[in-house]
C-alpha cells in the first residue's frame, strides 16, 4: 500500500502555526496536544532507528509513530493490535449491527459538554438494548454488545452517533441455554428508539440536576429550569434514529467492519486530494443524495479544515470503544466459555482464522520492514532517540 501523497500532518505543519495563533483564545490542551503529535508523527523529533537489507545492502531511516488516537497514520497499527486481542471472543453467531444517533439540538450541546454527553450516549445505547433484549416479549436474553463511538458526519461536521455490534442471541435469564433471535432480524427498531429517548433524557435531567452541563452563546437560556424543562419536552416529542442494518455475513464480517470502524478518526489520509491557495479539497459521501454520484469532493479553507478536524478531539482518558453484558470487560472470560459451552464449541477453536482479516485495512503505511528495492525483510541495525537531529540516510555498509 503506496504512501498518500497529502497526509493530515502536511496540513498542520504547513497551517498550524497560524491557526494556533489566530485561535489561541479558545484552543484548549487536548486540541494542541493532538495537533503537536500528528505535526511530528514519522519525524526526526520522535527518534527512530535504521533499516538495512541484508538480500541488496538497502539502508533507510523509519521514524517512530506518535501513536496518538486522533493521528490517521497510527490507528491502522492500533486497530490491527485491538482485532488480534478480539478474535477469540467471537462466537459462531449471527452478527448484527446497529447505530444510535442524536437530535441535532443535543449535537448542538455537546460542543461544550463532551465528556457528559457521549457517555450518556453510550450509557442509554448500552441499557436499551440489554433492556429490550431481556424481554421475554422479545428475546429473553443476555446479549453482548460492542459499541464505537463516532463524532463525524463524512464532511467532518458534528455528527455524535454510536455503531453497536450485538450478538443475534444470548444467554437466557437462568444461564442454561442459549437463545437465538429469529434469522435476518434482531428487535424492533420502533420499540428500541422510544425506550433509547426516554432512557438518554432522563440521564440528560439528571445531570442538568447535578449542573454537570455548559451553556453558551444561544443555549444560555437552557440555565434556567422552565426553559430546560421545555426543551425537553419537545426533544421527546421528535422522533429519534435508531437503524439496523443487514446482519453481518459471519464472524468473518464482523472482523472485517471492526478492522475499518473502530479506530476510525474524523478523516483518513487516503480522502485528502489537494492542498493549494483555495484550500483543502477531499473527498466525502453526501448521503443526501439517492444515486450512484453520492461520493464528490469539498473544498474548505485550512482555517475550517483544522477547526473540523479538531472539533473531534475527545475528552484526555475518555473510552470510544466499550463492551457490555456477555463481553463485559468483567466478566467476559467465564460468560464466553459458558456461551462456547451451550453453543458446543470447544474452546480452544477460534472462529475465524487470521487470514481472513482485511490485511490492506489494518497495515500500517511505512512502517513493515520490507526493502523497497527487492522486498526482503530488513532488520534494525540503529537506533537513535527523539529530539536527535535529522540526518543524512547511511552510506552502505563497505563504503567510502
Amino acid at each position: 500500500m503506496s504512501r498518500p501523497t497529502l497526509e493530515v500532518a502536511d496540513i498542520l505543519r504547513h497551517h498550524g502555526h497560524a491557526w494556533r495563533q489566530l485561535h489561541r483564545s479558545h484552543i484548549s490542551l487536548g486540541q494542541l496536544k493532538v495537533m503537536s503529535a500528528i505535526e511530528r508523527c514519522r519525524s526526526a523529533e520522535l527518534g527512530g532507528h535504521v533499516l538495512f537489507c541484508q538480500a541488496c545492502d538497502h539502508q533507510q531511516i523509519a521514524y517512530n509513530s506518535c501513536r496518538n488516537r486522533h493521528c490517521p497514520k497510527c490507528q491502522a497499527s492500533a486497530a490491527h493490535r485491538w482485532l488480534e486481542a478480539r478474535q477469540t471472543d467471537l462466537l459462531p453467531v449471527d452478527y448484527y449491527h446497529l447505530v444510535f444517533t442524536l437530535p441535532g439540538p443535543i449535537s448542538d450541546l455537546a460542543f461544550a459538554n463532551k465528556g457528559v454527553i457521549y457517555n450518556i450516549l453510550f450509557q442509554a445505547a448500552a441499557q436499551t438494548l440489554q433492556v429490550i433484549a431481556k424481554d421475554p416479549k422479545h428475546l429473553g436474553a443476555k446479549i453482548g454488545v460492542t459499541l464505537v463511538l463516532h463524532t463525524w458526519g463524512s464532511a467532518m461536521t458534528h455528527h455524535p452517533h454510536v455503531h453497536g455490534v450485538v450478538t443475534g442471541g444470548g444467554l437466557s435469564i437462568d444461564g442454561e441455554q442459549w437463545v437465538a433471535c429469529k434469522p435476518g432480524f434482531f428487535l424492533p427498531v420502533r420499540v428500541l428508539s422510544r425506550l433509547y429517548r426516554r432512557l438518554f433524557l432522563e440521564k440528560l435531567t439528571q445531570a442538568y440536576q447535578l449542573n454537570k452541563l455548559q451553556f453558551f452563546a444561544e443555549q444560555q437560556t437552557l440555565k434556567e429550569e422552565k426553559h430546560f424543562t421545555n426543551w425537553i419536552k419537545s426533544l421527546s416529542q421528535i422522533e429519534w434514529v435508531v437503524y439496523a442494518k443487514r446482519p453481518f455475513a459471519g464472524p468473518a464480517a464482523v472482523l472485517a467492519y471492526l478492522s475499518r470502524y473502530t479506530h476510525r478518526v474524523a478523516i483518513a489520509n487516503s480522502r485528502l486530494l489537494s492542498m493549494d491557495e483555495n484550500g483543502i479539497t477531499f473527498k466525502w459521501k453526501d448521503y443526501r443524495r439517492k444515486n450512484a454520484k453520492r461520493y464528490t469532493s469539498m473544498t474548505l479553507t485550512a482555517d475550517e479544515f483544522i477547526r473540523r478536524f479538531l472539533i473531534h478531539v475527545l475528552p484526555s482518558g475518555f473510552h470510544r470503544i466499550r463492551h457490555y453484558g456477555l463481553i463485559a470487560n468483567a466478566n467476559r472470560k467465564d460468560s464466553l466459555v459458558h456461551a462456547r459451552k451451550l453453543l458446543r464449541v470447544n474452546e480452544a477453536e477460534c472462529p475465524v482464522q487470521e487470514e481472513t482479516i482485511d490485511k490492506d485495512q489494518i497495515k500500517e503505511q511505512g512502517a513493515t520492514y520490507v526493502c523497497p528495492d527487492c522486498g526482503a525483510p530488513m532488520i534494525i541495525i540503529e537506533t537513535f532517540p527523539r529530539s536527535q537531529q535529522a540526518r543524512a540516510p547511511p552510506a552502505k555498509r563497505g563504503g567510502t
